[in-house]
């Protein structure tokens, strides 16, 4: 079997690791792993794919930053070739970024099988790009790998034929069980030679509705200053919202801002802290499965299962609410979640076990 994975930005390789891993162990397979380079990452270094246990990817198509209409394009344009030379018998596509969208549009219209790994999830929010990628890519895909019941019933919704919907768990929790040992132990030396805080909020902050308006931004910057008297705030600081800040000539006063830090190391934070304040969607996952309580600084999310049976609370830019939720936290009345169904640390071998199953492709792969 040939299978093509289609990445586009960091996250992706924490979902795709896996996939490749699990699928690595089968017989007859023939794996190319594609970044796009959508976003370029100074930490995905040697030591980030050795720490995945997945070799760097085989092609780059090196697309770059854009808008998303050129970035999309741009993306079609260097996939379709590679698509059409070496004839994938199936693409994995992952998450919800331009990259995603781009490849299923590609093999859509050259009549190769898409897989969505992280399918279904939905925040019915259509002012975010990213709800405009799932929707279509789900409309597109000819398997759907779902993490949660909700994904399931949100594509039964939009008319998805039931067989082709598979409900697997969640990769990204595959890929910190698995590295979740190296992070504790990477956070120990850090906080022997960093002086860590014994207790801190994690923060991490980049979605354009939150950085791109310098009301917005003052606005959080300012709770993240109300929060700090209480608690340290750690900001490991996303290029684009550090760009921001200085644009706008806006202060993080006391705020312990750091640089963006490699996955393993941000775990680490991740796992011993008392409280994470985010607008990432990922992070309200590895949260929940960490039992960490989490304050999302976003009106809705396309992972209600983190809010419904994990450790998530939505608090918008209610600052009022922020001070509440903190002080439920602070006075050790944290909101106790469970872990979701499925978010075992084997989601990707269960996507292994379909693939192989699959009829049309084991017979793809005995042909080749």
């Amino acid at each position: 079997m040939n299978i093509f994975h289609i990445v586009g930005a960091r996250p992706n390789f924490m979902k795709v690791a896996p996939v490749l891993n699990a699928l690595k162990q089968r017989e007859n397979m023939v794996q190319t792993l594609i970044h796009t380079g959508q976003h370029y990452d100074v930490n995905m270094s040697d030591v980030f794919f050795q720490q995945l246990g997945i070799p760097p990817p085989e092609v780059n198509l090196a697309v770059g930053s854009g808008t998303h209409a050129k970035q999309t394009a741009e993306i079609m344009i260097r996939l379709e070739p590679l698509v059409v030379e070496r004839q994938p018998d199936i693409v994995l596509v992952y998450g919800d970024v331009n990259s995603t969208v781009a490849t299923a549009l590609v093999c859509s219209k050259l009549g190769v099988q898409i897989g969505h790994v992280e399918a279904g999830l939905r925040s019915f929010d259509r002012t975010m790009p990213e709800e405009i990628n799932r929707l279509v890519t789900d409309q597109l895909a000819d398997l759907l790998f779902t993490p949660s019941e909700d994904g399931d019933e949100n594509l039964r919704r939009e008319g998805i034929p039931a067989e082709k919907i598979f409900r697997v768990g969640n990769v990204m929790i595959d890929s910190l069980v698995r590295l979740l040992p190296a992070a504790r132990k990477t956070l120990t030396q850090t906080t022997k030679t960093d002086g860590l805080p014994e207790r801190y909020a994690l923060v991490t902050l980049h979605r354009p509705a939150n950085v791109d308006d310098s009301v917005t931004l003052k606005g959080i910057l300012e709770s993240l200053l109300e929060v700090n008297r209480d608690l340290a705030v750690v900001f490991p600081a996303h290029p684009r919202t550090r760009k921001r800040i200085a644009d706008f000539g806006l202060d993080a006063g006391q705020l312990r801002v750091l640089a963006p830090l490699p996955y393993v190391d941000f775990l680490g934070l991740q796992s011993r802290a008392t409280v994470v304040i985010t607008d990432s969607g990922g992070i309200q996952e590895e949260t929940t499965y960490l039992g960490v309580p989490c304050l999302t600084l976003r009106e809705n999310t396309e992972r209600p299962i983190t809010v419904s049976i994990g450790t998530n609370v939505l608090v918008g830019r209610d600052r009022e609410k922020l001070r509440r939720e903190l002080s439920r936290v602070l006075g050790g009345k944290a909101k106790k979640g469970a872990v979701p169904p499925l978010w075992d640390g084997h989601a990707g071998e269960r996507i292994a076990d379909i693939l192989v199953s699959r009829p049309s492709l084991a017979n793809a792969a005995i042909c080749g």
